[in-house]
């Protein structure tokens, strides 16, 4: 209740008598304190605020920019603050800088939704050609004899048919499989050998897309904004998106291994323990998470 008060009242009140005082005493506008002050995700994070909560409108809409409209936001931004480029040179190329993040960062869940969205098609042959080439990644020595065919378990899948695995991340979740397996090759083999352990093991391909999951919802909740503002100084892509799951399975599996649970019946609990890890190290303004090897 009290937090609730003080947020409404610093809204509609004390931030603006603050901001005004700041200006008269500086005479600099908020935006031009926090380029001063900040930088890196810090930075991005602060101006995004500062736009969200403006109450100029030119302001708030400069963060639903599309990319082809950040110049003209950030010389509409400059005329509404009353910036002069020859005093403040750097102004423009730090906005531009930011509201490029900003803007990428929408349009990089608008991407992962819609690749998220489409099923895996056993009749479209791009689908079908990507998931032997998955096969053919992780298991180079070993010829799958059918399409169907239990041999799917071999990398982790439940049943004969891998497309009824994907169902709740479409085919984002095999793209992202074929890429570590393609980009991390040697990791990857290492990985599915240890998801074999007699005691310790798990299925590999399904946990990989359970990690999918993991990171398109730490994208939708825009957790992952400190680790792509600092980590892409431009525009995040999805190819941002794929490293970012690599890094997960990385971890994920040296995370298994040092807990040691009891049962893959446990599987939930570690992955959620997991989950909160990842979401504690995001709440860095300096976190990057990449993978390092």
């Amino acid at each position: 209740m009290f937090i609730s008060l003080w947020d409404f009242f610093y809204g509609h009140f004390f931030r603006f008598w603050m901001k005004w005082l700041l200006r008269q005493m500086t005479g600099k506008c908020e935006l031009q304190r926090i380029f001063d002050t900040y930088v890196g995700a810090q930075r991005t994070h602060r101006i995004e605020n500062s736009l969200v909560y403006s109450k100029n409108k030119v302001l708030q809409e400069a963060t639903f920019a599309a990319q082809s409209e950040v110049d003209k936001c950030v010389d509409d931004i400059m005329k509404e603050k009353n910036i002069n480029t020859e005093k403040d040179v750097s102004f423009k190329i730090c906005m531009k800088a930011c509201l490029l993040q900003i803007s990428g960062y929408k349009q990089l869940y608008l991407d992962v939704e819609g690749v998220r969205k489409r099923p895996y098609d056993s009749d479209n042959p791009q689908h079908e050609k990507l998931l032997l080439k998955l096969w053919s990644l992780l298991m180079p020595t070993k010829k799958l004899k059918a399409r169907i065919s239990k041999q799917w378990a071999d990398i982790g899948f439940q049943g004969d048919d891998p497309k009824t695995d994907f169902r709740g991340m479409g085919i984002l979740g095999l793209i992202n499989l074929v890429y570590f397996s393609e980009n991390y090759t040697r990791e990857a083999h290492q990985i599915l050998s240890r998801s074999n352990h007699p005691s310790l093991g798990y299925s590999y391909a399904i946990v990989g897309i359970n990690l999918t999951e993991m990171a398109y919802s730490l994208l939708k909740s825009e957790a992952l904004k400190f680790h792509l503002y600092n980590f892409v100084p431009g525009v995040p892509t999805i190819e941002h998106f794929h490293q970012f799951y690599c890094y997960l399975v990385y971890e994920f599996d040296k995370f298994w291994f040092e807990e040691k649970p009891e049962s893959i019946m446990y599987f939930n609990i570690y992955r959620e323990k997991f989950h909160e890890k990842i979401k504690g190290l995001l709440l860095d303004y300096n976190v990057s998470l990449t993978l390092k090897i």
